[in-house]
């Protein structure tokens, strides 16, 4: 299986899949605004990734603006926050077949890339 979790609206999302030519006849797309995660699917997310922190973006905006930079979170609280609200995915999540890639790092992409060349 090929899927991809993204924002259609995130620009760094936008330039991944094109770079990676990600196009909905090879991938499922799921654009978590319209369409969020839901609980089984954060939960192989997390069984891929190792924990929900993994998988936790601290550069969201409400990150700051909620004051969760000033707490200590624990794995339940990043499985709700993920849960609760979409913009605190690490993004994209690209799966191709059982592995996952998380988030836009250069090494993740470069990654991707391997795996869709095989």
């Amino acid at each position: 299986m090929k899927k991809i979790y993204y924002l259609s609206t995130c620009s760094t999302c936008n330039r991944i899949m094109k770079e990676l030519s990600i196009t909905e006849n090879d991938f499922v797309l799921q654009d978590i605004k319209k369409e969020p995660i839901t609980p089984e699917q954060l939960e192989e997310m997390k069984e891929a990734a190792g924990s929900y922190e993994a998988l936790f973006s601290r550069r969201a905006i409400k990150y700051k603006s909620m004051g969760l930079k000033d707490k200590t979170l624990t794995e339940k609280d990043y499985k709700r926050l993920i849960l609760d609200e979409y913009t605190f995915l690490k993004r994209p999540v690209i799966v191709i077949d059982d592995h996952y890639f998380v988030g836009n790092s250069k090494k993740v992409v470069k990654n991707a890339q391997q795996a869709l060349a095989r």
